[in-house]
């Protein structure tokens, strides 16, 4: 029986690490991980980051990673989200004024990710930034434009606003209107996140096949090599289509890890937290 018991935890705590793991910043303003944002453009986010911060305190960075597989068993872009922004204390810690963009281009979803000192309104406002301005680029593969003009808009609607003590104005309608539609699009987030878990069965349903154009491709990732605390890790997506034979297989890097109950290198964040405040968005 001890031995059995001594298996079976064998088989858990590793499992438990993993998902308690989160990638490590290199810095405090932009990092790049999936690789997705020209060089020019990274340079001009960092220095409006920058800027924001000297001029008003507040802390908002942006982080791509190819895929958050590997990193935590939630199952939810929104929980993962609170849970990056809260390990690694986006913000200060009196004020929880903090902002993490994340974009996951392999998971196809994204996120704006707002700390507990904003109200309802701005979660209404980073909605609306997502799907007018992240989506419709992302959608056509423009990564970097869409990240550096997402990224401004949530800068000046966002962040500027609220250091000015004011709060978004009103998308149109009268008070009762904007009610509905706030509960509207919290009923669809609840919806998209329900969905998480099946969101890349449903994609390679209507993907398709880059060879023969049939839909219905199978994809499949596997770790070839862990990240650990001091160095990267290694992980592959197969592709196969059933209909052709097509077979393909690319390689990604995942990002150094750090542990929930330590803290993240390389920066200064001050601090910071989130109460699950923002919005989503997948395409």
């Amino acid at each position: 029986m001890k031995r059995l018991i001594a298996g079976v935890f064998a088989l858990i705590l590793p499992l438990a690490a993993l998902a308690e793991s989160w990638p490590v910043y290199q810095n405090t303003y932009v990092n790049d991980y999936a690789n997705v944002i020209e060089e020019g453009a990274e340079g001009r986010i960092t220095t409006a980051l920058k800027s924001l911060r000297q001029e008003t305190g507040i802390e908002a960075t942006v982080l791509t990673i190819y895929t958050r597989w590997g990193y935590e068993n939630t199952g939810s872009l929104e929980s993962f989200a609170t849970g990056l922004f809260n390990h690694w204390g986006i913000g200060n810690a009196e004020t929880n004024d903090g902002i993490l963009v994340l974009v996951i281009p392999e998971d196809r979803e994204m996120r704006v990710e707002l700390g507990s000192g904003y109200g309802d309104a701005f979660n209404r406002e980073a909605q609306d930034i997502v799907d007018r301005i992240f989506l419709p680029a992302f959608r056509e593969g423009r990564y970097s434009q869409g990240i550096e003009d997402g990224t401004a808009a949530v800068i000046e609607r966002i962040a500027w606003v609220h250091y000015a003590g004011g709060e978004p104005e009103a998308s149109g309608g009268s008070g009762g209107g904007a009610g509905v539609a706030g509960a509207v699009v919290g009923a669809i987030l609840a919806l998209m996140a329900a969905a998480a878990l099946f969101w890349r069965r449903i994609m390679d349903r209507f993907t398709r096949c880059p060879e023969c154009g049939a839909r219905g491709i199978h994809t499949k990732r596997q770790v070839l090599d862990r990240a650990t605390r001091s160095s990267t890790g290694r992980g592959e997506k197969i592709t196969d289509c059933p209909h052709c034979g097509y077979h393909a297989v690319t390689t990604f890097t995942i990002p150094r890890i750090t542990r929930s109950s330590s803290s993240s290198s390389g920066g200064s964040f001050g601090g910071g937290s989130s109460s699950g405040g923002g919005a989503s968005g997948r395409w």
